[in-house]
């Protein structure tokens, strides 16, 4: 495949963008009508790149340290109940590009975490209405206390089990959501990593120029 080419001929990234599809059509949304909203305009948003046959873009590849996770992570998710988004995710993983977001790391972070896009204003499936992307943290990872303006942010679960705000344990098939300016914190269990899928959703220039910065804790 060539570093530029469209989703009809890449179908393994067509086949990615259909599974974050079913994971928005088919995930509850717990009587919340919010989460039903984002729920619905993450799906038309891929619908669109689905029905425009998208380009596609491949990042420079580039690894972290934490990707040494990342075979057992997905093991795990094959297990569970979104095998299907784990497969197509596994399909596409030798050509994500891994990064961090932040110019300074905090400190912890270097070996514990890292991210990839899967749909972008940079790729590699080209978008300027909607991110997707996954997010990888190795077992015992705290990922500090941060929110993104302008951004309705969620999470999907695919495996391990992660904590937000210390208010309830989110695990294989559950859904975070976190509005606009909403300041959240994730913690993840000690024996496993943890592998989540995440959607941003908001005006392109909130979308494309997220200065995410995180917030200290008080003393």
């Amino acid at each position: 495949m060539t570093d530029i080419t469209t989703l009809r001929d890449a179908p393994n990234w067509r086949y990615m963008l259909q599974e974050c599809d079913e994971l928005y059509r088919f995930l509850p949304a717990g009587g919340s009508d919010k989460i039903r909203t984002h729920q619905r305009k993450a799906r038309e948003a891929i619908a669109r790149l689905l029905k425009r046959n998208a380009e596609v873009r491949l990042q420079p590849r580039a690894e972290k340290p934490v990707v040494a996770h990342l075979r057992r992570a997905l093991d795990e998710g094959r297990q569970g109940a979104l095998a299907p988004a784990v497969r197509a995710l596994d399909a596409v993983a030798p050509l994500l590009s891994w990064q961090y977001g932040y110019e300074k790391v905090p400190k912890g972070l270097t070996n514990t975490y890292a991210y990839a896009e899967i749909a972008g204003a940079q790729g590699p499936v080209i978008s300027d209405e909607i991110i997707l992307g996954v997010v990888l943290f190795a077992p015992g990872c705290t990922y500090p206390a941060h929110s993104h303006k302008g951004i309705t942010e969620s999470y999907v679960c695919l495996s391990g089990a992660v904590s937000e705000n210390h208010q309830g344990v989110y695990v294989p098939g559950s859904m975070i959501f976190n509005p606009p300016e909403h300041l959240h914190r994730i913690t993840v269990g000690d024996r496993e990593p943890a592998l989540l899928a995440y959607a941003w959703l908001g005006a392109p220039t909130d979308l494309h120029e997220q200065k995410m910065v995180f917030t200290r804790g008080k003393k």
